[in-house]
């Protein structure tokens, strides 16, 4: 992998401003060193460059929420096209990898240099040191690699290891394989045969079988008539005619935050996380293709059920409710919320 000691920026900087150039050209002059200090922002591996400072995932939710969540999600989890900076354990060797900070970045000093240099999008540099410390311990616990009261310092920065460390290799083309990239083009008949080596399925962006799509749009357009309508009694839980239609519609808003994780309704697949359908009053780990974390299934061996009262607790803090467990977000703290997304889940039972 490619290591740069200064940024690209600084190494244009220093050449155009070289007296030597300057002389050549006629053009700018020797940078000052205060000049050159306000461009070097770098932080190496090894901590090299990091500024004073400190903060936990508690204050970094707060600012998380305020400065980053619009374009990253409340859980770090993405929003529309914008990257998912948690999740993805384990997918790294799937044919569409989930690459995230938690999965992917082999460096926590990249995540810092980052979030320091270029975030928050259009006001970039305008975080304080602890604001960036707070950030990146959040992203941190929502990847679940430290507890909610780890501090994350210029003095503690060492103590956090990324699981993806030892995945890269050191960038050896120019020796290997630039001698295969010279001398002149092909430019016909250059393969004896095409091959089609990958389809748009695997973004996610091509429906299984015609009429999907125009299927799904429908679905939701009468998911509201539907809810209120069923009747499908689920054991040990309210039926679908006992429950409030508001508290369902205000859980269907909550379930937005889960959406980028989790399909509910007719033809939903498993994501990152499973299918929810019939979730509520069923045992847990039950759905059929998913890879649950050996903390869950270890529970469901033990006998866990997703009733109102446990899955409750689960979403207002999932990694204290189980330890290990993959979710990534922090929990809802609304105890409304809670209530309103238990409603939404007890209405689909398919």
């Amino acid at each position: 992998m490619l290591k740069f000691p200064k940024t690209i920026a600084l190494v244009a900087l220093s050449l155009t401003a070289t007296p030597a150039l300057a002389e050549v050209y006629g053009l700018g002059r020797a940078a000052l060193p205060e000049e050159i200090s306000a461009w070097d922002l770098d932080v190496s591996p090894d901590g090299t460059g990091l500024p004073v400072g400190s903060g936990d995932a508690l204050v970094g939710e707060e600012v998380f929420a305020e400065k980053c969540a619009i374009c990253h999600g409340d859980f770090a989890e993405g929003v529309d096209n914008w990257p998912k900076l948690a999740g993805g354990m384990g997918t790294l060797d799937h044919e569409d990898p989930l690459k995230t900070v938690g999965s992917f970045w082999p460096y926590l000093s990249t995540t810092w240099d980052y979030v320091n240099r270029s975030m928050p999008f259009g006001e970039a540099q305008s975080l304080s040191n602890d604001e960036v410390y707070a950030i990146v311990a959040y992203i941190l616990y929502s990847n679940d690699l430290v507890e909610d009261d780890f501090v994350l310092s210029n003095e503690t920065f060492l103590d956090v290891e990324m699981p993806n460390q030892d995945g890269f290799i050191i960038d050896d083309r120019a020796s290997t394989e630039y001698a295969m990239w010279t001398g002149e083009p092909c430019m016909e008949n250059c393969k004896d045969d095409v091959k089609v080596t990958m389809r748009a399925r695997v973004l996610d962006v091509t429906p299984d079988e015609p009429g999907d799509d125009t299927a799904t749009l429908a679905a939701a357009e009468v998911e509201d008539t539907a809810t209120e309508d069923a009747a499908t009694e689920v054991e040990g839980v309210q039926t679908e005619d006992a429950l409030d239609p508001a508290l369902v519609k205000a859980g269907e808003k909550v379930f937005k935050k889960c959406k980028a994780c989790h399909q509910v309704g007719e033809g939903a697949k498993n994501r990152v996380g499973p299918v929810l359908n019939g979730v509520v009053g069923n045992a847990a780990a039950m759905v059929e293709g998913f890879k649950y974390s050996k903390p869950l299934k270890a529970a469901a061996q033990e006998g866990l059920i997703w009733d109102e009262e446990n899955l409750t607790a689960f979403l207002a803090k999932p990694k204290k409710f189980l330890k290990g467990t993959k979710m990534s977000f922090a929990g809802l703290k609304k105890d409304e919320d809670l209530a309103a997304i238990v409603a939404y889940l007890q209405s689909v039972t398919e």
